[in-house]
């Protein structure tokens, strides 16, 4: 069967700044020397389970691997990395701005860096790639994390000014992402308190929630006041969300439950304040009551996430209510040993293609990551690239899914 893509379609991959760009100076970097200690403790209970433990086992155990220092060195090498990128036919790049360096002190704005990501911009152009340009991917300046981060009722003040100045100083942009997967912040931060601030609490939560999602909203009227024809957006992690027993109510209602604070309400709160809707997917949640997972894990990544690509063409059903386009913003899997890419690639294809044959407007596919890099709390040893990294002399090598990949971009389909 050939499954061909409609005419335009984007195809490319996603980076972000902390996790990539190394140098950084942010909440996460201060966090992580406070925390890599207990860390590299911890591994040993939290992914000895894992079928790679024998191999990652020394990376996890050494708190050095839960220091982003200089990641991929991407700050540095952007113009390499986007080589690799054309040579493999991408035609978009999602990349995120690095806030503590565009305002290292409040209200100081720094044209230095500034500069910087006009030449990424300009690099990416120069090769024929479309940038999308995500504004927050979860670091925050120190002097914001001092006022309490995103628990603060000025958060979006303080956001909404920086993404105005974003878009004055990048007028060319036509793809902003303001925010990428409040979500998973919301959930890993304050629902099971395992980032930083690590604050465990329902009500902080469910403040962060209305937070957050006024950061959108107001960041969304600012950039388009200053660039009316920008197209503007929030990423949304979104599951495939099931009961365990279809035919169990109490099953139904903790599937129903969770969808809704997982999948929903954010886009709720957001009241239609979005151009496009931006889709990162990555899990399958089967659920039995009060909420335990009952997934098959037939197969699995590297960090024992089911790799479950048929589950994205139930996402993108759901989202055809909506009638906005949709790009998928993220993609992918751990995979050091680049055994399941190609199949997980082209088998999520497959689903996307149902989706549009259906009615789905999707535009585009972003398989995460362009390059292997720091998984935060995880640290270095999941290999998510369709570029492998050597750490130690940070020499790129492109994997054999990569150049798969190329091949059904440059025949938009397979």
């Amino acid at each position: 069967m050939k499954f061909q893509f409609p005419k335009g379609f984007y195809w490319g991959a996603a980076t972000s700044a902390h996790q990539v760009e190394g140098g950084n100076h942010n909440d996460w970097s201060e966090w992580e020397k406070e925390n890599a200690e207990r860390l590299a403790k911890e591994a040993e209970k939290k992914f000895s389970h894992l079928k790679n433990w024998q191999e990652i086992k020394e990376q996890a155990q050494n708190p050095q691997n839960y220091i982003s220092g200089r990641a991929c060195d991407h700050y540095n090498r952007f113009e390499e990395d986007f080589d690799i990128a054309k040579s493999l036919s991408h035609n978009v790049h999602r990349f995120s701005i690095e806030w503590s360096r565009i305002e290292p002190e409040e209200g100081k704005f720094n044209e230095i860096e500034i500069e910087h990501y006009r030449n990424v911009i300009k690099a990416l152009r120069g090769r024929d790639i479309e940038p999308f340009v995500t504004l927050w991917h979860w670091t925050i300046p120190i002097w914001m994390r001092d006022k309490g981060g995103v628990i603060n009722k000025y958060f979006p003040n303080y956001f909404s000014r920086y993404a105005e100045r974003m878009a004055q100083e990048l007028p060319d942009v036509k793809f902003w992402i303001t925010l990428n997967e409040p979500t998973a912040v919301i959930s890993m931060a304050y629902g099971i308190g395992e980032w930083p601030p690590q604050r465990r609490n329902p009500l902080a939560a469910l403040k962060v929630y209305k937070t957050l999602a006024r950061s959108h909203n107001d960041a969304f009227k600012k950039i388009h006041t200053v660039s009316p024809k920008a197209n503007v957006g929030f990423v949304n992690i979104l599951s495939f969300i099931e009961p365990y027993k279809k035919n169990s109510i109490l099953d139904k209602l903790t599937a129903r439950i969770t969808k809704y604070f997982s999948n929903e309400k954010f886009l709720n709160l957001t009241k239609w304040n979005h151009d496009f809707l931006a889709v990162d997917y990555y899990f399958h949640n089967r659920l039995q009551f009060p909420g335990k997972m009952k997934n098959e894990n037939k197969k699995v990544s590297d960090m024992g996430w089911e790799l479950y690509p048929e589950g994205i063409y139930y996402v993108l059903k759901d989202l055809k209510k909506c009638e906005k386009p949709i790009y998928i913003t993220e993609n992918g899997l751990a995979d050091a040993g680049d055994i399941h890419r190609e199949w997980f690639i082209k088998e999520t294809l497959k689903n996307v293609y149902k989706a549009i044959q259906e009615g789905v407007d999707v535009r585009g596919y972003f398989y995460w990551s362009l390059l292997d890099n720091f998984e935060w709390d995880k640290g270095f040893w999941p290999r998510f690239g369709l570029v492998e990294i050597d750490y130690k002399t940070m020499e790129r090598k492109i994997r054999p899914s990569a150049y798969e990949y190329a091949k059904i971009i440059k025949n938009n389909g397979f």
